[in-house]
C-alpha cells in the first residue's frame, strides 16, 4: 500500500511523519515511522470506532500483545497508552502468537491489538487490531481510516507544551505495562490439549525450528503434550524473517543440517515443524528415511501451506471451504472429488473471513473452514474431535494444521510423506520480488487488466471469450469491445510467457486479485503486488514440482527474468524482445 506523506503536521515535530497504512491484513509500516505517535493515533482511532458501532463499551478491557521483533516493546507500550487514554484497561497478554490473542479476546468479548510485522524483515513491524467478534475486516478499514484523521488533527493541535509526544514523535513519558497476563497463552494451549488425544502423537520425533518465532516455546509444550518426542533447534535472539510462502533452498539447506544434528543420536527423526515471525503461518516438512532417498536429494520435504489446508480440511470433514485465489488448484480437484464446497476469494485473511461468514449466515453448510497459501488455517464452525469439541477461530492459525497433518499421518500409521503423496499430483511455487515501489506494481497490472468489474474469462481457439465470473453459472459469450479488450491482454501475456519459455496457449484469464494465467498444458501463473510490502509476488501451478520451479525461476531471475521485463516496458517504456 502506498505510505503517504501527512501534510501539515504538528508543528512541534522536527520530522515529517510517514501514516501507517492498511495492507492485506493490518497496518505495517517502517519502524523508523511507526513512531509513538503514529502508534497512538492508530490505536486510539480504532478504539474510537469500536465504541461509535457498540463492538466495545467505554472502560472495557482491551487485550495487547506482540512478537520478537527488537521494536515491539516500544510500540507496545505506545499502544498501551491510547488504550489508556481511550477510556479502556489494559490486559497485556505478553509476547504470544497472533491466534492466542485473538481467540482469548474473542471468548472474553473484548478488543486486541497484536504488535507484529509478521513475516516482513525485522526493519518494519505492525500493528494488527481486532474487535470482540474478531478480525477487523475490509468493511470496517475506511470507518477507522476516519477517526485516524480525526485524531491526527487533535493531536497535531496541540502545543508542543500540551503534547504527551516529543519533537521525534516519542513519549515524553513512556508508560509501564502491566504484568503479563497468561490467560490467553494458557487458554491457546488447552484450546488443542483437550480436542486432540492426549498421547496421540506418541513415537514421532519432531523438532521444532524456534528462530524468532513468538510460539518457539509454545509450539514444543503442545506437542510434548500430546506424546511427541521434541527437540528444538536454531533459536535465535535476532529477529529471523520466516515466510512461509516464499521457503527458499537455503532455508531448506538449514533445515537439512537440523535433521541430520538430531539423528546423530540414532533416533530417526519425522518431521520439522516452525512457524512465521507471530505464529500464525505454520512451516511443516516431512523428514525422508535415508534409504528412500535419490542420489543427492534432500531428507527433508516441505509441503506449501495451500496443500497442508488439505489434509486439514479432510481430518476436520470439512463440508464447505473459502481459500484465496492464489491457492494451488490442486484445492479444487480434492475439495471437488469429495463434494465440498470451495470458495474464492481475494488474498488477506479479512477476505477470506469474510467468506466463511457468508457460508455461515447462508446456513446451508454446518462445518466451514478456510486457510491460504501460506497455510495459516481459519475455522468457522465448532469441530468434535476424539478428545473434545474445538470450538471456531476465524483467524489464521499455525498449530492447527500442524497438529492435524501429524495426528492424520499418525492414525493412518503412515509417514507425513506418504500422506501427502496422496494429494493431487499439482505442484506449486511461490515468490517474490523485493523493493517493487507499489506505483511500479500498480503500472504493471494496469496494462495486464481492462476495465470494466469482469472476475475471469475463458478464450477459446475460435476467438471467442466467456465470462466465467460465477463459478456456478453457465458460461456467456462476450460481445464487443469486451472481446477485443480481454484478446488484446491475452497478446500483452503472451510477448512475456513465450513458447520459448515452455508456456503453451492462455486459455483463461482471472484478475479477482493480481493476475492469474491459466494455459493450455496446465500451467498457471499468478502475479500481484503484496498488500503490506513493497513486493511484488509471483505463484506457479504444474503438474510437475520441476516445472513449477522453472517458472518462478523464469519469473523472478535477475536481471531479465519475466517480471522484470513487464517493469521495464510498463514503466520506463522498454521495447523487449524476448
Amino acid at each position: 500500500m502506498p505510505e503517504p506523506r501527512i501534510r501539515p503536521t504538528a508543528s512541534f515535530l522536527n520530522y515529517v511523519p510517514v501514516s501507517l497504512a492498511f495492507g492485506t491484513s493490518g497496518l505495517r509500516g517502517l519502524v523508523k515511522d511507526i513512531t509513538d505517535l503514529e502508534a497512538y493515533i492508530n490505536v486510539k482511532a480504532a478504539l474510537r470506532y469500536l465504541l461509535s458501532i457498540g463492538d466495545i463499551r467505554a472502560r472495557s478491557t482491551v487485550v495487547i500483545a506482540g512478537d520478537l521483533r527488537p521494536s515491539t516493546d516500544r510500540i507496545m507500550r505506545a499502544c498501551a497508552q491510547a488504550v489508556v487514554d481511550s477510556g479502556c484497561r489494559v490486559e497485556n497478554a505478553g509476547k504470544i502468537p497472533t491466534p492466542a490473542l485473538i481467540s482469548h479476546a474473542i471468548s472474553a468479548g473484548r478488543a486486541g491489538v497484536m504488535v507484529s510485522g509478521s513475516h516482513i524483515p525485522f526493519d518494519r513491524n505492525g500493528i494488527k487490531l481486532n474487535k470482540s467478534v474478531g478480525e477487523v475486516l475490509k468493511q470496517d478499514e475506511p470507518g477507522i481510516t476516519h477517526e485516524v484523521e480525526r485524531v491526527r488533527l487533535e493531536e497535531y493541535s496541540r502545543p508542543a507544551t500540551k503534547s504527551a509526544f516529543d519533537a521525534s514523535g516519542m513519549l515524553k513519558r513512556s508508560p509501564d505495562l502491566p504484568p503479563i497476563a497468561r490467560a490467553a497463552e494458557e487458554a491457546y494451549v488447552r484450546r488443542y490439549l483437550t480436542s486432540f488425544t492426549c498421547g496421540g502423537l506418541s513415537g514421532l520425533h519432531v523438532l521444532v525450528y524456534q528462530h524468532s518465532g513468538v510460539g518457539r516455546d509454545i509450539l514444543p509444550r503442545i506437542l510434548r503434550e500430546l506424546g511427541a518426542e521434541v527437540v528444538t533447534a536454531g533459536r535465535s535472539e535476532t529477529f529471523v524473517s520466516i515466510d512461509t510462502e516464499n521457503i527458499t533452498n537455503e532455508q531448506l539447506d538449514r533445515l537439512e543440517e537440523f535433521a541430520v544434528t538430531a539423528e546423530a543420536s540414532g533416533r530417526p527423526l519425522h518431521a520439522i515443524v516452525s512457524t512465521d515471525g507471530d505464529s500464525d503461518r505454520p512451516l511443516l516438512t516431512a523428514v525422508l528415511p535415508a534409504a528412500e532417498l535419490h542420489p543427492g536429494g534432500r531428507r527433508v520435504r516441505f509441503l506449501p501451506g495451500d496443500l497442508l489446508g488439505i489434509v486439514v480440511a479432510e481430518y476436520l470433514r470439512a463440508d464447505a471451504a473459502v481459500v484465496p485465489i492464489s491457492a494451488n488448484d490442486a484445492v479444487n480437484r480434492r475439495m471437488g472429488e469429495r463434494g465440498v464446497l470451495v470458495r474464492k476469494t481475494k488474498i488477506g485473511s479479512p477476505y477470506v473471513i469474510s467468506g466463511i461468514d457468508e457460508l455461515r449466515r447462508a446456513g446451508t453448510h454446518a462445518r466451514i473452514v478456510g486457510w491460504e497459501a501460506n497455510g495459516g488455517f481459519l475455522t468457522g464452525s465448532e469441530f468434535a474431535l476424539a478428545a473434545g469439541t474445538m470450538v471456531a477461530l476465524p483467524t489464521r492459525d499455525s498449530t492447527l494444521p500442524i497438529l492435524a497433518n501429524l495426528f492424520a499421518a499418525a492414525e493412518q500409521h503412515i509417514g507425513l510423506a506418504a500422506l501427502w503423496n496422496r494429494l493431487p499430483a499439482r505442484f506449486g511455487r511461490a515468490g517474490l520480488i523485493d523493493n517493487v515501489p507499489v506505483a511500479v506494481s500498480q503500472a504493471i497490472l494496469a496494462h495486464l487488466i481492462p476495465p470494466g468489474d469482469m472476475i475471469e474469462v475463458e478464450l477459446d481457439g475460435a476467438g471467442r471469450v466467456f465470462d466465467r465470473s460465477r463459478p456456478d453459472a453457465i458460461p456467456k459469450p462476450l460481445a464487443e469491445p469486451a472481446t477485443a479488450d480481454w484478446q488484446q491482454r491475452k497478446a500483452t501475456l503472451t510477448r512475456f510467457f513465450t513458447p520459448a519459455l515452455g508456456f503453451d496457449e492462455i486459455v483463461r484469464i482471472n484478475v479477482l486479485d493480481g493476475v492469474r494465467v491459466y494455459f493450455r498444458n496446465g500451467d498457471v501463473v499468478h502475479l500481484r503486488p503484496s498488500g503490506n510490502a513493497p513486493q511484488l509476488r509471483f505463484y506457479a501451478n504444474s503438474d510437475s514440482q520441476a516445472r513449477a520451479d522453472q517458472i518462478v525461476e523464469l519469473g523472478l531471475r535477475e536481471p531479465d527474468g519475466v517480471l522484470r521485463h513487464l517493469e521495464r516496458v510498463f514503466t520506463q517504456g522498454t521495447v523487449v524482445t524476448l
